[in-house]
C-alpha cells in the first residue's frame, strides 16, 4: 500500500464534497489554515494502518454558512467509499479536522 496514493484518492474525494472550500495543510501557520492547490491535496490527508484496515485523517477548510456536521458526515462517507473502492482495503475510520472556514468572495 502506498500512503501517498491513498492520500491523493482521499483528497480528491474530499474536494468533490459539497461545502468543502479546499484542503488544508496539517497544522496552522500563524493561526491560519493554508489552502492547498489541487495538485497537493495529498498533503492535507494523513493515512495510517490500524487493526483491520486504514485510518484516514482529512484536513479541510469549509465554506462559511454550511452545517459542519452535515459536511463532515458526507465527507466521511465519500472518502471511505473512494478509498475502499480504489485500494480494496477496509477503512476503519475517517477523521475530519476542520482547519478553518472560508467566506466566498463575490
Amino acid at each position: 500500500m502506498f500512503p501517498s496514493a491513498v492520500a491523493a484518492v482521499a483528497g480528491h474525494a474530499a474536494l468533490g464534497c459539497y461545502g468543502i472550500a479546499g484542503m488544508s495543510a496539517r497544522g496552522l501557520r500563524d493561526g491560519f489554515a493554508e489552502l492547498l492547490h489541487r495538485e497537493n491535496v495529498d498533503r492535507g490527508v494523513e493515512v495510517s494502518e490500524v487493526e483491520g484496515g486504514l485510518a484516514v485523517d482529512v484536513y479541510v477548510v469549509i465554506q462559511y454558512g454550511i452545517r459542519i456536521t452535515e459536511v463532515a458526515h458526507n465527507l466521511q462517507e465519500a472518502v471511505k467509499f473512494a478509498v475502499e473502492r480504489s485500494v480494496e482495503v477496509p477503512v476503519m475510520e475517517v477523521n475530519v479536522n476542520v482547519q478553518g472556514v472560508r467566506e466566498e468572495r463575490r
